[in-house]
């Protein structure tokens, strides 16, 4: 089946050219314009030697030449390898090399450590966006305005459904990232059936905060609004004052998140200066959003948050809550439509319907990935019987909601009980001095691990170790409650926000040696 990626840009420049498709403070790009645009960069990726499934990394910030570069390269025929902007020279080295790379598209600010990783790996040719007014490019570089210039007729390459679209590296638990091969089709029906289950119209205006080169803000949110022509304004750099100012300044409907952006909006100081009625719905997905954080912003904010869940591995939507009436609290939801959940035992066994019937979820549908980019062993385990096995833990009820638990390798045994870190942090959240925390495991002689609460008080609050043991002690199983609990100013985060456990207990390794 020919598909390629681009056609929801296309289409939606067909529609209707003359509405405004990327919004990034004063500057406005319509559909005509982005989709000409777009192909200009395919014809002069073309013309500097791209051939079909040439993989280009693409290192941009939420600025308007992300979308630009993004389908330009899917027109070519070429394969998009997002990389975080934040990216230090040995992992771009890692992004590059590992993805076989020829070409290079990023920011100024991030071309050093770019430039940097890619000196060792071979021809790379690379091209640097400049901010307005800047003419200096650093050394051995092209200007990314130069594939602005091609020809804006340019006829989309003909690629299969089956085609690799995106490599995108997934951070991993343990070990390098591996690259999750996403398909034309795998992302066009995920942006079909977001922008379904959003209820996305052409006249909503969509926040993109959460960072385009992430598997979330680029799937479900820039893909869903171009698909169906809807308007994006773009905030390069998640401020909670900024997205405040945005949602005002733009009238925006639909606000897609990750828990702490929504608790950094529900405790901001002047949030009851901004006009945010325009807001119809906020999406929440990349961590469990704790209940207390939900039902506070749907009450400040007078807008439903509905909740979704996926992976990098599965474009990345599997389930969502698809309205306030069929919601479920805590619940991540059902399955879209076209894709199959089921909890699996240690056995890959069918389990049950219930919460005593914790297993792993495993997912198969048309948004499951192609595959590992060049990880046959990697495959062969995480698509064991046919079914991609997503190492989160959870069970199903017999409505067929589906409840996260945890995630596998997160999960604390402690004394040869099961802790799930996720259920003791909602107890921590509903602490009235508690701004973030996160509960993890550390190595205990008598019983393995122990349970550890790593807490951030918020601003002008006043709680003990003793204090949130005692809170939790009231509310879960005496084996589940922390037994230490250490305070610091933040807990480090990822680029959508999400609490990075894995760098918590590097910290907290480092510290403890010093």
């Amino acid at each position: 089946m020919s598909l390629n990626l681009a056609v929801i840009l296309r289409e939606s420049a067909r529609r209707d050219p003359d509405h405004v498709a990327i919004i990034l403070d004063s500057f406005q790009l319509t559909y005509g314009q982005l989709d000409a645009l777009s192909s200009q960069v395919a014809s002069s990726l073309k013309s500097a030697g791209l051939q079909k499934g040439d993989r280009v990394g693409l290192m941009l910030p939420n600025v308007p030449q992300f979308p630009i570069a993004y389908f330009g390269i899917l027109k070519a025929g070429g394969v998009v390898v997002p990389m975080n902007v934040l990216l230090k020279a040995p992992e771009v080295s890692f992004y590059v090399g590992d993805s076989g790379s020829r070409y290079l598209i990023t920011w100024e600010d991030f071309a050093g450590e770019a430039l940097k990783g890619i000196a060792g790996i071979g021809p790379v040719t690379t091209f640097v966006a400049l901010r307005p007014g800047v003419t200096d490019l650093p050394a051995g570089t092209r200007n990314f305005a130069e594939l602005m210039t091609g020809d804006p007729k340019f006829d989309t390459e003909a690629t299969a459904g089956d085609d690799t679209a995106v490599i995108l590296y997934t951070s991993g638990t343990t070990g390098k990232p591996k690259g999750a091969e996403l398909t034309h089709l795998n992302l066009f029906m995920n942006a079909h059936m977001n922008s379904h289950v959003f209820g996305s119209v052409a006249n909503d205006v969509t926040l993109a905060a959460l960072p385009m080169f992430h598997s979330f803000g680029q799937s479900a949110v820039m893909n869903v609004a171009l698909h169906v022509g809807a308007t994006l304004t773009l905030v390069p750099r998640f401020d909670a004052e900024k997205v405040l100012e945005v949602i005002q300044r733009d009238r925006v409907t639909v606000f897609p998140g990750v828990p702490t952006m929504f608790f950094a909006l529900l405790h901001h100081p002047n949030a009851d200066k901004f006009d945010t009625s325009s807001l119809r719905m906020a999406v929440s997905g990349g961590a469990a959003i704790p209940g207390e954080v939900l039902q506070a912003f749907e009450s400040k904010f007078k807008t439903i948050i509905l909740e979704g869940y996926g992976l990098s591995e599965t474009s990345p939507t599997a389930t969502f809550n698809i309205s306030a009436e069929e919601r479920r609290i805590l619940s991540i939801g059902k399955p879209l439509f076209g894709v199959e959940m089921k909890i699996f035992d240690e056995q890959d066994r069918e389990l049950p319907a219930g919460k005593d019937h914790v297993g792993e979820i495993v997912i198969r549908g048309h948004n499951v990935m192609k595959g590992y980019w060049n990880k046959p062993e990697a495959n062969a385990e995480a698509f064991k019987g046919g079914w991609f096995h997503s190492g989160d833990l959870g069970y199903v009820d017999e409505d067929g909601f589906f409840f996260i638990v945890d995630r596998k390798k997160e999960m604390i045994i402690r004394g040869g009980f099961n802790v799930y870190p996720r259920e003791v942090e909602e107890v921590i959240y509903a602490h009235p001095a508690v701004a973030e925390a996160a509960v993890i495991g550390v190595p205990d002689e008598r019983l393995g691990e122990e349970v550890k609460a790593v807490v951030a008080l918020r601003p002008g609050a006043n709680a003990t170790a003793d204090d949130i043991i005692a809170f939790v002690k009231e509310r879960v199983a005496a084996y589940k409650h922390p037994r230490t609990v250490q305070f610091v100013e933040t807990l480090p985060k990822g680029a959508t926000g999400k609490i990075l456990k894995k760098e918590l207990k590097a910290q907290l390794e480092a510290a403890a040696r010093t």
